[in-house]
């Protein structure tokens, strides 16, 4: 018989981090986040708690992560550690770890319960080099609409599905707000299956009217966590279970 591996010990902390890609990071792939991440973690000496079984690996959840090439303030993610250490030293050695434009911006002992579920929503922020006053009217149109039927290609082929009913708030942003020759949106999205993206929206807005949203728009996501009433998100690092 094939001798059984070694069952590695439970987990005695774990820890949530946020941590921001900017810049040329963003167009990181999550799988190549994952490999940057796991390396910082070696180099830093975290003392991380690892899985059982023939391979163990570091125990890192990661839960929401931006699509590649859009740039985010709010990714998260939880560690699982074999020795209580202080948060703050944590993050000084992640920070110091990673490459500029990965950055580490808070880490917090974590109150338990699951990370995924609390990343109910976000917000994002779209650049468009598209005309304002053409964008203004299309959003009026696309709030106004039942539904915005968009295609993308998915892990299952192509999908179809309705990029308005995850729309939580939708509004241009005053000039003082936008870089020059750009009209920007904020946008507050909530999760689902099929997750509805930023660039989904604009191709809703872009089915719904004649705007051309034009090239490169630069996609940010500012916030992520649980749906208030009010339509805005809470912090899931301040949440408790």
């Amino acid at each position: 018989m094939r001798e059984q591996p070694e069952q590695q010990a439970p987990p005695v902390q774990r820890l949530r981090v946020r941590y921001a890609k900017r810049g040329r990071l963003r167009f990181t792939s999550h799988r190549d986040f994952s490999r940057a991440f796991e390396r910082a973690v070696f180099r830093a000496r975290v003392p991380m708690a690892y899985s059982s079984g023939f391979n163990p690996h570091p125990r890192i959840s990661y839960a929401g992560a931006a699509p590649t090439g859009s740039a985010s303030e709010a990714e998260y993610l939880e560690l699982a550690l074999s020795e209580v250490v202080v948060p703050a030293d944590v993050h000084a050695m992640l920070d110091e770890a990673l490459p500029p434009g990965l950055d580490v911006l808070e880490v917090v002992e974590s109150p338990g319960g699951s990370l995924s579920d609390l990343l109910e929503g976000s917000r994002w922020r779209i650049d468009l080099a598209a005309d304002r006053v053409a964008v203004t009217k299309a959003v009026g149109t696309f709030l106004a609409a039942e539904e915005a039927l968009v295609e993308r290609m998915t892990k299952k082929g192509m999908r179809e599905f309705d990029a308005r009913g995850a729309v939580v708030s939708l509004l241009v942003l005053a000039d003082a707000d936008t870089p020059e020759g750009r009209t920007s949106l904020d946008v507050v999205l909530r999760h689902g299956t099929p997750a509805v993206r930023p660039d989904d929206v604009l191709r809703g807005l872009e089915a719904v009217s004649d705007l051309v949203t034009g090239e490169a728009p630069l996609m940010t996501r500012l916030a992520q966590g649980p749906l208030l009433e009010s339509g805005g998100l809470g912090d899931p690092l301040a949440a408790r279970a």
